[in-house]
C-alpha cells in the first residue's frame, strides 16, 4: 500500500545514508544469488516430499529462494545490502526499485483489457513483493519459536510463494532488463 511503498522510500534513503545499502555492481555475486535461488527451490521441492514432513524447513528454504533473487535482482540494478539487517534492507529495496518495473511488464502483458490489466498488475506486482514481506516474517516466527505443529498448507504457501516470486523475477527480468 502507500504507507507502505513511503515507508520502503525512506528507509532507502537511510540505508544508503548509513551504509546498510551500497552501491555496487558484481556479475559473479549476482549470478551466485541466481544459483542459490534455484537450489533453494530444488531442496525445498524434494523436502516437501519426504515423508519426514519438515515442514518448518520448507518455509525457510522457499524464502531463502526469494531472498537470493531478489538479491540478485538488487545487484543488476547496483545495489547490494551488507550484512546487518540484510533481509528487511532487500525488503525495501524491492519495493523502492522493482515493484513499478513488474507492473510496467504486467501491463504490456494484458495490455489487450487496458482496465483489467491496471489491476492485475497492481494486484501481481505489489502482491509478488509482498510474498517476501510475509515469508520473511512467517520464516522468523517458525524459525525462532520453533512452533511443531507447523501445517503442511504453511509450507506449500511458503513454497508456492517462492516458486512464483522466483519465477517472475527471473524470467520477467529479461523483458525488462534486469539481466
Amino acid at each position: 500500500d502507500d504507507k507502505r511503498k513511503k515507508e520502503a522510500k525512506e528507509n532507502f534513503t537511510r540505508y544508503l545514508e548509513d551504509g546498510l545499502l551500497k552501491k555496487e555492481k558484481n556479475e559473479l555475486a549476482k549470478n551466485k544469488y541466481v544459483e542459490n535461488a534455484d537450489l533453494s527451490l530444488k531442496t525445498a521441492h524434494e523436502l516437501i516430499k519426504n515423508d519426514l514432513k519438515p515442514y518448518i524447513w520448507v518455509i525457510v528454504i522457499s524464502y531463502y529462494a526469494m531472498f537470493y533473487m531478489a538479491n540478485a535482482v538488487l545487484l543488476h540494478y547496483g545495489y547490494k545490502t551488507k550484512d546487518k539487517i540484510a533481509h528487511k534492507v532487500t525488503s525495501d529495496a524491492l519495493i523502492v526499485l522493482v515493484v513499478d518495473k513488474l507492473k510496467k511488464e504486467f501491463l504490456e502483458m494484458y495490455e489487450t483489457s487496458q482496465k483489467e490489466a491496471l489491476e492485475i498488475a497492481n494486484t501481481k506486482a505489489e502482491g509478488i513483493i509482498e510474498s517476501y514481506d510475509l515469508e520473511l516474517d512467517k520464516r522468523s516466527r517458525f524459525q525462532y519459536n520453533m512452533l511443531e505443529e507447523t501445517k503442511e498448507n504453511k509450507a506449500q504457501t511458503s513454497l508456492k510463494r517462492a516458486s512464483e516470486f522466483v519465477f517472475e523475477l527471473k524470467f520477467k527480468s529479461f523483458r525488462i532488463g534486469f539481466y
